[in-house]
Protein backbone atom coordinates (compact mmCIF):
# COMPACT_ATOMS: atom_id res chain seq x y z
CA UNK A 1 0.00 0.00 0.00
CA UNK A 2 1.37 3.22 -1.27
CA UNK A 3 2.37 5.51 1.79
CA UNK A 4 1.37 9.49 1.48
CA UNK A 5 2.74 12.59 3.27
CA UNK A 6 -0.15 15.38 3.72
CA UNK A 7 1.03 18.38 4.93
CA UNK A 8 -2.59 20.71 5.91
CA UNK A 9 -2.56 23.38 8.84
CA UNK A 10 -6.73 23.27 8.39
CA UNK A 11 -7.62 20.49 10.70
CA UNK A 12 -10.75 20.35 8.88
CA UNK A 13 -9.70 20.14 5.69
CA UNK A 14 -6.88 17.78 6.56
CA UNK A 15 -9.04 15.52 8.03
CA UNK A 16 -11.70 15.11 5.25
CA UNK A 17 -8.33 14.77 2.99
CA UNK A 18 -6.98 12.10 5.21
CA UNK A 19 -10.49 10.23 5.45
CA UNK A 20 -11.36 10.68 1.47
CA UNK A 21 -7.52 9.35 0.48
CA UNK A 22 -7.29 6.30 2.90
CA UNK A 23 -11.14 5.16 1.34
CA UNK A 24 -9.04 5.03 -1.56
CA UNK A 25 -6.38 2.76 -0.35
CA UNK A 26 -3.57 5.04 0.62
CA UNK A 27 -1.49 4.95 3.74
CA UNK A 28 -1.50 9.01 4.63
CA UNK A 29 1.01 10.55 7.22
CA UNK A 30 -0.66 14.05 8.11
CA UNK A 31 1.38 16.81 10.15
CA UNK A 32 -0.06 20.16 10.05
CA UNK A 33 3.54 22.22 9.87
CA UNK A 34 6.09 22.90 7.48
CA UNK A 35 8.93 22.02 10.52
CA UNK A 36 6.75 18.44 10.50
CA UNK A 37 6.81 17.73 6.91
CA UNK A 38 10.73 18.09 6.21
CA UNK A 39 11.36 16.19 9.44
CA UNK A 40 9.12 13.27 7.91
CA UNK A 41 10.50 13.64 4.50
CA UNK A 42 14.20 13.25 5.71
CA UNK A 43 13.41 10.59 7.75
CA UNK A 44 11.70 8.37 5.82
CA UNK A 45 10.69 8.34 2.18
CA UNK A 46 7.27 8.98 -0.01
CA UNK A 47 6.85 8.72 -3.39
CA UNK A 48 4.04 11.36 -3.23
CA UNK A 49 3.23 14.26 -0.91
CA UNK A 50 0.75 16.51 -0.89
CA UNK A 51 0.83 20.32 0.72
CA UNK A 52 -0.69 23.03 1.43
CA UNK A 53 1.22 26.33 -0.28
CA UNK A 54 0.46 29.31 2.84
CA UNK A 55 1.11 27.57 6.11
CA UNK A 56 3.57 28.74 8.64
CA UNK A 57 6.50 30.90 7.87
CA UNK A 58 7.78 28.60 5.76
CA UNK A 59 5.31 27.65 2.69
CA UNK A 60 4.87 24.59 0.58
CA UNK A 61 7.49 25.48 -1.60
CA UNK A 62 9.93 24.43 1.22
CA UNK A 63 8.46 21.59 1.33
CA UNK A 64 8.64 20.45 -2.36
CA UNK A 65 12.59 21.59 -1.98
CA UNK A 66 12.80 19.09 0.61
CA UNK A 67 11.09 16.39 -1.27
CA UNK A 68 13.19 17.03 -4.17
CA UNK A 69 16.12 17.22 -2.40
CA UNK A 70 15.43 13.83 -0.38
CA UNK A 71 13.62 11.70 -3.63
CA UNK A 72 14.28 13.63 -7.32
CA UNK A 73 11.46 11.46 -8.03
CA UNK A 74 8.50 12.00 -5.39
CA UNK A 75 5.83 13.48 -6.48
CA UNK A 76 4.66 16.47 -5.15
CA UNK A 77 1.10 18.50 -5.42
CA UNK A 78 0.72 21.91 -4.35
CA UNK A 79 -2.54 23.21 -3.00
CA UNK A 80 -3.71 26.76 -2.38
CA UNK A 81 -6.38 29.38 -1.78
CA UNK A 82 -4.39 32.05 -2.81
CA UNK A 83 -3.01 31.41 -6.29
CA UNK A 84 -0.84 33.74 -7.79
CA UNK A 85 1.39 33.22 -11.06
CA UNK A 86 4.29 33.61 -9.09
CA UNK A 87 3.78 30.85 -7.01
CA UNK A 88 2.49 28.42 -10.11
CA UNK A 89 5.77 29.20 -11.94
CA UNK A 90 7.59 28.43 -8.98
CA UNK A 91 5.95 25.31 -8.65
CA UNK A 92 6.53 24.37 -12.16
CA UNK A 93 10.02 25.24 -11.69
CA UNK A 94 10.76 23.31 -8.70
CA UNK A 95 9.45 20.53 -10.22
CA UNK A 96 5.51 20.01 -8.53
CA UNK A 97 3.45 17.22 -10.06
CA UNK A 98 0.29 19.23 -9.75
CA UNK A 99 -1.25 22.33 -8.29
CA UNK A 100 -4.58 22.32 -7.18
CA UNK A 101 -6.76 25.28 -6.29
CA UNK A 102 -8.75 25.66 -3.24
CA UNK A 103 -11.73 24.75 -2.82
CA UNK A 104 -11.79 21.75 -4.75
CA UNK A 105 -13.47 18.61 -5.37
CA UNK A 106 -12.20 15.77 -3.65
CA UNK A 107 -12.13 13.82 -7.01
CA UNK A 108 -10.09 16.32 -8.30
CA UNK A 109 -7.53 15.65 -5.69
CA UNK A 110 -7.66 11.97 -6.32
CA UNK A 111 -7.34 12.16 -9.45
CA UNK A 112 -3.56 14.03 -9.12
CA UNK A 113 -3.44 11.24 -7.09
CA UNK A 114 -3.39 8.34 -8.92
CA UNK A 115 -1.92 9.85 -12.17
CA UNK A 116 1.29 10.74 -9.80
CA UNK A 117 1.45 7.47 -8.53
CA UNK A 118 0.88 6.46 -12.76
CA UNK A 119 3.57 8.70 -13.55
CA UNK A 120 5.86 7.60 -11.14
CA UNK A 121 5.20 3.61 -12.42
CA UNK A 122 6.09 5.13 -15.39
CA UNK A 123 9.70 6.51 -14.58
CA UNK A 124 8.41 9.75 -15.83
CA UNK A 125 10.80 12.80 -14.34
CA UNK A 126 9.57 16.41 -13.63
CA UNK A 127 11.35 19.33 -16.08
CA UNK A 128 12.78 22.14 -14.50
CA UNK A 129 11.78 25.51 -15.43
CA UNK A 130 14.30 28.57 -15.90
CA UNK A 131 13.80 31.60 -13.37
CA UNK A 132 11.71 34.02 -13.91
CA UNK A 133 10.26 37.47 -12.95
CA UNK A 134 7.61 38.95 -11.03
CA UNK A 135 3.89 39.67 -12.65
CA UNK A 136 0.54 41.20 -12.09
CA UNK A 137 -1.78 38.91 -13.47
CA UNK A 138 -4.38 38.61 -10.70
CA UNK A 139 -6.78 35.94 -9.70
CA UNK A 140 -6.39 32.61 -7.85
CA UNK A 141 -9.64 31.17 -8.49
CA UNK A 142 -9.62 28.08 -10.57
CA UNK A 143 -9.90 28.65 -14.03
CA UNK A 144 -7.28 31.37 -13.76
CA UNK A 145 -4.75 28.66 -12.03
CA UNK A 146 -5.42 26.67 -15.06
CA UNK A 147 -4.08 29.43 -16.85
CA UNK A 148 -1.08 30.03 -15.10
CA UNK A 149 0.32 26.42 -15.04
CA UNK A 150 -0.55 26.62 -19.11
CA UNK A 151 1.42 29.43 -19.46
CA UNK A 152 4.16 28.38 -16.75
CA UNK A 153 4.38 25.15 -19.24
CA UNK A 154 4.33 26.85 -22.23
CA UNK A 155 5.88 29.64 -21.97
CA UNK A 156 9.34 28.25 -22.03
CA UNK A 157 8.97 26.59 -25.19
CA UNK A 158 8.93 28.31 -28.61
CA UNK A 159 5.11 26.95 -29.52
CA UNK A 160 2.26 28.92 -30.58
CA UNK A 161 -0.16 30.50 -28.19
CA UNK A 162 -3.79 31.17 -28.81
CA UNK A 163 -6.07 33.06 -26.24
CA UNK A 164 -9.41 33.18 -26.41
CA UNK A 165 -11.75 35.55 -24.24
CA UNK A 166 -14.21 38.28 -24.63
CA UNK A 167 -13.04 42.32 -24.89
CA UNK A 168 -11.64 43.23 -22.00
CA UNK A 169 -10.67 39.82 -20.19
CA UNK A 170 -6.83 40.18 -19.98
CA UNK A 171 -5.80 38.25 -23.05
CA UNK A 172 -2.85 40.67 -23.73
CA UNK A 173 -1.92 40.93 -20.28
CA UNK A 174 -1.88 36.86 -20.41
CA UNK A 175 0.26 37.24 -23.58
CA UNK A 176 2.39 39.47 -22.10
CA UNK A 177 2.60 36.58 -19.72
CA UNK A 178 3.93 34.04 -22.45
CA UNK A 179 6.56 36.29 -23.15
CA UNK A 180 7.59 37.11 -20.13
CA UNK A 181 8.34 33.95 -18.57
CA UNK A 182 10.18 32.81 -21.93
CA UNK A 183 13.51 32.62 -22.88
CA UNK A 184 12.92 35.58 -25.20
CA UNK A 185 11.75 37.81 -22.23
CA UNK A 186 14.73 40.25 -22.81
CA UNK A 187 14.05 40.66 -26.63
CA UNK A 188 11.13 42.84 -27.79
CA UNK A 189 7.17 42.02 -27.14
CA UNK A 190 5.55 43.74 -29.89
CA UNK A 191 1.33 43.89 -29.63
CA UNK A 192 -0.44 44.13 -33.63
CA UNK A 193 -4.02 44.85 -33.37
CA UNK A 194 -4.83 42.82 -36.91
CA UNK A 195 -8.93 44.71 -36.23
CA UNK A 196 -7.48 48.31 -36.56
CA UNK A 197 -5.69 48.06 -39.62
CA UNK A 198 -6.58 48.00 -43.47
CA UNK A 199 -6.60 44.33 -44.99
CA UNK A 200 -4.52 46.18 -47.64
CA UNK A 201 -1.65 47.35 -45.14
CA UNK A 202 -1.72 44.24 -43.05
CA UNK A 203 0.83 42.75 -45.00
CA UNK A 204 3.16 45.34 -45.76
CA UNK A 205 2.76 46.36 -42.06
CA UNK A 206 3.74 42.65 -40.64
CA UNK A 207 6.33 41.85 -43.22
CA UNK A 208 8.23 45.28 -44.42
CA UNK A 209 8.05 46.63 -48.06
CA UNK A 210 10.62 47.74 -50.21
CA UNK A 211 10.95 51.74 -51.80
CA UNK A 212 8.51 51.49 -54.76
CA UNK A 213 6.31 48.60 -53.73
CA UNK A 214 3.33 50.64 -53.41
CA UNK A 215 2.19 54.86 -53.77
CA UNK A 216 3.73 56.51 -51.12
CA UNK A 217 6.30 54.14 -50.11
CA UNK A 218 9.49 56.27 -50.67
CA UNK A 219 11.40 54.25 -48.43
CA UNK A 220 12.46 50.56 -47.14
CA UNK A 221 10.03 49.48 -44.26
CA UNK A 222 11.10 47.09 -41.79
CA UNK A 223 7.91 45.08 -40.92
CA UNK A 224 6.80 44.16 -37.27
CA UNK A 225 8.30 40.41 -37.28
CA UNK A 226 11.77 41.59 -38.38
CA UNK A 227 11.47 44.33 -36.09
CA UNK A 228 10.55 41.79 -33.45
CA UNK A 229 13.65 39.43 -34.25
CA UNK A 230 14.19 36.75 -31.83
CA UNK A 231 11.48 38.34 -29.63
CA UNK A 232 7.30 37.73 -29.54
CA UNK A 233 4.83 38.91 -31.63
CA UNK A 234 1.17 39.36 -30.37
CA UNK A 235 -1.34 39.06 -33.51
CA UNK A 236 -4.67 40.09 -31.38
CA UNK A 237 -7.98 39.89 -32.95
CA UNK A 238 -6.85 37.53 -35.75
CA UNK A 239 -10.07 36.67 -36.46
CA UNK A 240 -10.71 39.83 -37.93
CA UNK A 241 -8.03 38.88 -40.86
CA UNK A 242 -8.86 38.55 -44.16
CA UNK A 243 -8.79 35.28 -45.96
CA UNK A 244 -5.98 36.40 -48.67
CA UNK A 245 -3.71 37.17 -45.44
CA UNK A 246 -5.05 34.41 -43.88
CA UNK A 247 -2.59 32.20 -45.93
CA UNK A 248 0.24 34.32 -45.82
CA UNK A 249 0.27 34.25 -42.05
CA UNK A 250 0.08 30.27 -42.50
CA UNK A 251 2.95 30.11 -44.78
CA UNK A 252 5.28 32.93 -42.47
CA UNK A 253 4.40 29.91 -39.68
CA UNK A 254 5.45 27.15 -41.43
CA UNK A 255 8.62 28.44 -42.83
CA UNK A 256 9.43 31.41 -40.58
CA UNK A 257 10.35 33.48 -43.73
CA UNK A 258 8.89 36.85 -44.32
CA UNK A 259 8.83 38.53 -47.97
CA UNK A 260 9.18 42.09 -47.84
CA UNK A 261 6.14 43.40 -50.48
CA UNK A 262 8.18 44.11 -53.55
CA UNK A 263 11.35 42.32 -52.47
CA UNK A 264 12.36 39.58 -54.84
CA UNK A 265 13.50 37.35 -52.28
CA UNK A 266 12.32 36.26 -48.59
CA UNK A 267 14.44 36.44 -45.49
CA UNK A 268 14.11 34.46 -42.64
CA UNK A 269 13.39 35.89 -38.48
CA UNK A 270 13.04 33.84 -35.65
CA UNK A 271 9.93 35.26 -33.27
CA UNK A 272 7.24 33.43 -31.49
CA UNK A 273 3.75 34.28 -32.40
CA UNK A 274 1.00 34.76 -29.48
CA UNK A 275 -2.60 35.34 -30.91
CA UNK A 276 -5.83 36.33 -29.16
CA UNK A 277 -9.47 36.54 -30.90
CA UNK A 278 -12.70 37.08 -29.24
CA UNK A 279 -14.44 35.34 -31.98
CA UNK A 280 -15.06 31.51 -31.91
CA UNK A 281 -12.55 30.44 -35.04
CA UNK A 282 -13.82 27.28 -34.98
CA UNK A 283 -17.50 28.32 -35.81
CA UNK A 284 -15.58 30.78 -38.53
CA UNK A 285 -14.19 27.86 -40.13
CA UNK A 286 -17.21 25.69 -40.24
CA UNK A 287 -18.69 28.61 -41.70
CA UNK A 288 -15.97 29.06 -44.06
CA UNK A 289 -14.53 32.52 -42.62
CA UNK A 290 -11.43 31.47 -41.37
CA UNK A 291 -8.93 28.52 -43.21
CA UNK A 292 -8.84 25.61 -41.30
CA UNK A 293 -5.53 24.74 -41.70
CA UNK A 294 -4.46 28.03 -40.14
CA UNK A 295 -6.72 27.25 -37.45
CA UNK A 296 -5.31 24.11 -36.89
CA UNK A 297 -1.01 25.56 -36.62
CA UNK A 298 -2.51 28.28 -34.91
CA UNK A 299 -3.87 25.79 -32.37
CA UNK A 300 -1.15 24.63 -30.49
CA UNK A 301 -1.54 25.66 -27.08
CA UNK A 302 -4.65 27.10 -26.77
CA UNK A 303 -5.65 28.98 -23.75
CA UNK A 304 -9.17 30.61 -22.59
CA UNK A 305 -9.56 33.55 -20.63
CA UNK A 306 -13.28 33.61 -18.67
CA UNK A 307 -15.11 36.40 -18.11
CA UNK A 308 -15.00 37.97 -15.08
CA UNK A 309 -18.83 37.09 -14.42
CA UNK A 310 -17.26 33.20 -14.02
CA UNK A 311 -14.81 34.09 -11.63
CA UNK A 312 -16.38 36.38 -8.98
CA UNK A 313 -13.99 35.15 -6.31
CA UNK A 314 -11.14 36.91 -7.96
CA UNK A 315 -12.90 40.32 -7.91
CA UNK A 316 -12.27 41.43 -4.32
CA UNK A 317 -8.45 40.67 -5.15
CA UNK A 318 -8.79 42.95 -8.78
CA UNK A 319 -10.70 45.43 -6.67
CA UNK A 320 -7.87 46.18 -3.78
CA UNK A 321 -5.25 45.82 -6.73
CA UNK A 322 -6.89 48.65 -8.71
CA UNK A 323 -7.46 50.45 -5.74
CA UNK A 324 -3.83 50.44 -4.16
CA UNK A 325 -2.55 50.97 -7.94
CA UNK A 326 -4.78 54.63 -8.49
CA UNK A 327 -4.67 55.36 -4.94
CA UNK A 328 -0.48 55.60 -5.05
CA UNK A 329 -0.91 57.10 -8.58
CA UNK A 330 -2.95 60.18 -7.61
CA UNK A 331 -2.07 60.68 -3.88
CA UNK A 332 -5.01 59.20 -2.53
CA UNK A 333 -5.99 56.84 0.10
CA UNK A 334 -9.26 55.83 -0.93
CA UNK A 335 -10.52 52.49 1.10
CA UNK A 336 -12.11 49.81 -0.26
CA UNK A 337 -15.00 48.42 2.20
CA UNK A 338 -16.92 44.97 2.31
CA UNK A 339 -20.54 46.32 1.17
CA UNK A 340 -18.30 48.33 -2.14
CA UNK A 341 -16.92 44.71 -2.70
CA UNK A 342 -20.13 42.73 -2.17
CA UNK A 343 -21.41 45.15 -4.74
CA UNK A 344 -18.69 44.75 -7.51
CA UNK A 345 -19.09 40.57 -7.00
CA UNK A 346 -23.25 41.17 -8.08
CA UNK A 347 -22.89 42.90 -11.09
CA UNK A 348 -22.53 41.01 -14.43
CA UNK A 349 -19.34 43.04 -15.67
CA UNK A 350 -19.89 42.98 -19.80
CA UNK A 351 -16.75 44.91 -20.02
CA UNK A 352 -15.08 42.36 -17.96
CA UNK A 353 -11.74 43.46 -16.11
CA UNK A 354 -10.89 46.51 -18.09
CA UNK A 355 -14.53 47.54 -17.27
CA UNK A 356 -13.73 46.68 -13.45
CA UNK A 357 -10.00 48.91 -13.95
CA UNK A 358 -11.77 51.69 -14.85
CA UNK A 359 -14.34 52.16 -12.70
CA UNK A 360 -11.88 51.84 -10.19
CA UNK A 361 -10.15 54.33 -11.24
CA UNK A 362 -13.13 56.64 -11.35
CA UNK A 363 -13.95 55.83 -7.68
CA UNK A 364 -10.99 56.35 -6.48
CA UNK A 365 -10.40 59.82 -7.74
CA UNK A 366 -14.08 60.72 -6.90
CA UNK A 367 -15.03 59.11 -4.23
CA UNK A 368 -13.94 59.31 -0.44
CA UNK A 369 -14.55 56.03 -0.02
CA UNK A 370 -15.87 53.00 -2.25
CA UNK A 371 -19.16 51.07 -0.52
CA UNK A 372 -22.00 49.75 -2.21
CA UNK A 373 -23.38 52.86 -2.50
CA UNK A 374 -21.14 54.78 -4.60
CA UNK A 375 -20.14 51.45 -6.40
CA UNK A 376 -24.36 51.51 -7.61
CA UNK A 377 -24.16 55.04 -8.32
CA UNK A 378 -20.92 54.69 -10.59
CA UNK A 379 -22.61 51.63 -12.22
CA UNK A 380 -25.77 53.67 -12.87
CA UNK A 381 -23.76 56.78 -14.13
CA UNK A 382 -21.81 54.26 -16.07
CA UNK A 383 -24.75 52.92 -18.00
CA UNK A 384 -26.69 55.91 -18.47
CA UNK A 385 -23.49 57.39 -20.41
CA UNK A 386 -23.47 54.43 -22.26
CA UNK A 387 -27.16 54.41 -23.75
CA UNK A 388 -26.74 57.95 -24.66
CA UNK A 389 -23.44 57.78 -26.47
CA UNK A 390 -24.38 58.11 -30.46
CA UNK A 391 -21.37 57.05 -31.96
CA UNK A 392 -17.73 55.76 -31.68
CA UNK A 393 -16.55 58.99 -31.69
CA UNK A 394 -18.73 60.37 -28.70
CA UNK A 395 -17.68 57.13 -27.11
CA UNK A 396 -14.04 58.09 -27.25
CA UNK A 397 -14.53 62.02 -26.67
CA UNK A 398 -15.98 60.90 -23.31
CA UNK A 399 -13.66 58.74 -22.19
CA UNK A 400 -10.81 61.33 -23.17
CA UNK A 401 -12.40 64.03 -21.21
CA UNK A 402 -12.47 61.52 -18.34
CA UNK A 403 -9.03 60.26 -18.33
CA UNK A 404 -7.91 64.12 -18.36
CA UNK A 405 -10.13 64.81 -15.84
CA UNK A 406 -8.81 61.92 -14.16
CA UNK A 407 -5.12 63.19 -14.36
CA UNK A 408 -5.84 66.89 -13.85
CA UNK A 409 -4.95 67.59 -17.50
CA UNK A 410 -1.57 65.65 -17.69
CA UNK A 411 -1.79 64.84 -21.23
CA UNK A 412 1.69 62.48 -20.72
CA UNK A 413 -0.16 60.62 -18.36
CA UNK A 414 -3.76 60.44 -19.89
CA UNK A 415 -2.31 59.19 -23.05
CA UNK A 416 -0.39 56.67 -21.58
CA UNK A 417 -4.01 55.40 -19.26
CA UNK A 418 -5.60 55.58 -23.10
CA UNK A 419 -3.20 53.36 -24.26
CA UNK A 420 -2.12 55.78 -26.96
CA UNK A 421 0.97 57.82 -28.00
CA UNK A 422 0.92 61.15 -26.78
CA UNK A 423 1.22 63.09 -30.39
CA UNK A 424 -2.04 60.87 -31.06
CA UNK A 425 -4.13 62.24 -27.72
CA UNK A 426 -3.31 65.76 -29.23
CA UNK A 427 -4.68 65.32 -32.88
CA UNK A 428 -7.77 63.66 -31.08
CA UNK A 429 -8.18 66.94 -29.08
CA UNK A 430 -8.03 69.07 -31.84
CA UNK A 431 -11.03 67.58 -33.68
CA UNK A 432 -12.74 67.29 -30.46
CA UNK A 433 -15.63 69.84 -30.05
CA UNK A 434 -14.52 72.63 -27.24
Amino acid sequence: MLRLLLVEDDAALQFTLQTALEENGYEVDAVSTTGEAIERLSAGQYPIVISDIYIDERTGLDILDAAKRHDAKCAVILMTGRGTIETTVAATRGGAFDYIAKPFDLDVMIDAVERAEAAREEGEAQAEEEDFPDTELIGNSAPMVDIYKTVARAAPTDATVIIQGETGSGKELVARMVHRFSLRASQPFVPVDCGSIAPSLLESELFGAMRGAYTGADRDRIGVFESANRGTVFLDEIGDIDQSFQLALLRFLESREIRPVGAARSKEVDVRVVVATNRDLQRMVDENKFRADLWYRLNTVRIIVPPLRDRRSDIPHLAQFFTNRYNQRYGRTVRLTDSGVKALQEYTWPGNVRQLQHLMERLTVLADKIDADTVDDALTAMESREKTVDTLADAEEDQIRRVLAATGGNKSKAAQLLGIERKTLYRKLERMRP
